[in-house]
C-alpha cells in the first residue's frame, strides 16, 4: 500500500488531488495539510511513502518543507505540485532533493503517473518543463543556492503573509529576539534596509502568492 500526503491551502485541490488518487486501490491518502508547517509535522509523523507539495503555502512553502523533511531525515518521496515553471523554483526544488515536479495545470493527465513514478523511486519532471530543466542542469549558476537559511526564508515568507514579530513567535516556538536577529540577518544578507524590500524579495522568489 503506498501512503500519501497531500498539502495544499486550498479545500477544493485537495479534494481533486483525493479524488484522483483514490481511484487506484493499492493508494491512501494517509493525512492532509493546509500549510507548510503542518505539512512538515504530519510528514515527520506519518511517514508517508509520497508526500504532495504545493509550492506556494503558508507559513513556509513546499520546497522549504522538503528542505526540512531531508534534514529531518524523512524519507518520503517529494513532488512539488505548482503552476510556477521558471528556473529559479526548479532550481531551488532540485538542491532541495526534490525528485518529482508536477506543473497544476499537467495534475489531470499526469498525476497518478507521477505519484506511481515516485513510488518507484524514479524522478518525475513534467513534460512541460523538461526543457527548463535542462537548462538548469546545463547552467553553471544552478550551483547558487538561496543566501538565507531555512529559518531566515520562513521568517521572511511569514513577515511578506504579514505577520508581525510577536505573531511569528508561537508558529515557530521562538523568542521574539531570535526573530528579530533572523530578520536582521535576512535584511543583511540581501542587502535590503526596510520590511518592504524584504517582502519584494518575497514576491520575487514567488514565495508568496498576490
Amino acid at each position: 500500500m503506498t501512503r500519501i500526503l497531500i498539502a495544499d491551502d486550498h479545500d477544493i485541490v485537495r479534494d481533486g488531488l483525493r479524488s484522483l488518487l483514490e481511484t487506484r486501490a493499492d493508494w491512501t491518502v494517509v493525512a492532509e495539510a493546509c500549510n507548510g508547517q503542518e505539512a512538515l509535522e504530519l510528514a515527520t509523523a506519518m511517514r508517508p511513502d509520497v508526500v504532495i507539495l504545493d509550492y506556494a503555502m503558508p507559513v513556509m512553502n513546499g520546497i522549504e518543507v522538503a528542505r526540512q523533511l531531508k534534514a529531518r531525515r524523512v524519507r518520503a518521496e517529494v513532488l512539488v505540485f505548482t503552476m510556477h515553471d521558471d528556473d529559479r523554483v526548479i532550481r531551488e526544488a532540485l538542491q532541495a532533493g526534490v525528485r518529482g515536479y508536477l506543473l497544476k495545470a499537467d495534475a489531470r493527465r499526469h498525476l497518478v503517473e507521477a505519484v506511481e513514478t515516485l513510488a518507484q523511486h524514479e524522478a518525475y519532471i513534467s513534460g512541460k518543463i523538461s526543457g527548463a530543466l535542462l537548462d538548469v542542469v546545463l547552467d553553471d549558476r544552478s550551483r547558487a543556492g538561496s543566501p538565507l537559511s531555512a529559518r531566515e526564508r520562513t521568517i521572511v515568507q511569514l513577515i511578506a503573509e504579514g505577520r508581525t514579530n510577536k505573531e511569528i513567535c508561537p508558529i515557530l516556538q521562538i523568542s521574539i529576539k531570535t526573530v528579530e536577529t533572523h530578520r536582521a540577518s535576512a535584511l543583511k544578507k540581501l542587502g535590503a534596509k526596510t520590511t518592504a524590500d524584504l517582502i519584494r524579495y518575497a514576491i520575487r522568489n514567488h514565495m508568496i502568492e498576490i
